[in-house]
């Protein structure tokens, strides 16, 4: 799997864009400004893509969705139990609870469905989210299932991440969107560079 610069640049300002406006759906849900790291994009080997991810024993809450229509792929976000907390206590929701297990899963909506609906916006793709699913384990885990289910036959996954940190709080969030390798072709084409 060989992309040129010039392919990854383009993939990584589709990330760009869509963490843009998922980082600005979260500054009006918690009235507050969040900042958005530069993307990366990485083609990895599946087990160097789990590593990338972080400490694979650590735990994480991932809210996953799948992404249907012109392209298939599949958008995760990561957050770290501390910052699910945060994130919980922002909204006044006790964490832990069942309350508040059901905004952080709305949360993942939110934010992955902008995220997704600017690709669309950006390809001219037809990208129809499916609703989220929250899952609790190690990252290692979460990771290597999501890989595995978005890389299909493939021994590679191209990985897009960008991190969203909430101001005023040590608080973040990881996005990665794992496009289906056909996926990849479909997005490069609907910006003219296949």
């Amino acid at each position: 799997m060989q992309y040129t610069d010039m392919q990854l640049d383009a993939l990584r300002e589709l990330a760009n864009i869509g963490s843009g406006n998922a980082g600005t759906a979260l500054s009006g849900m918690l009235g507050r400004t969040v900042d958005i790291s530069v993307p990366n994009a990485l083609v990895l080997p599946l087990a160097d893509a789990v590593e990338s991810a972080g400490p694979p024993e650590s735990s994480v809450t991932g809210v996953v969705l799948t992404v249907s229509g012109s392209m298939d792929a599949i958008v995760l976000l990561l957050f770290p139990p501390a910052d699910a907390d945060r994130l919980c206590g922002m909204l006044g929701l006790e964490p832990g609870s069942e309350v508040a297990a059901s905004a952080l899963n709305e949360i993942g909506n939110i934010l992955g469905t902008s995220y997704i609906n600017a690709l669309a916006a950006m390809s001219g793709l037809v990208l129809e989210p499916s609703p989220p699913q929250q899952i609790t384990d190690m990252l290692a885990a979460i990771v290597s299932t999501v890989l595995a289910a978005g890389a299909g036959h493939s021994d590679f996954a191209l990985i897009l991440d960008s991190e969203l940190k909430v101001e005023g709080d040590n608080c973040s969030l990881s996005f990665l969107l794992v496009p289906s390798p056909g996926g990849v072709e479909q997005l490069l084409s609907g910006l003219g560079l296949a």
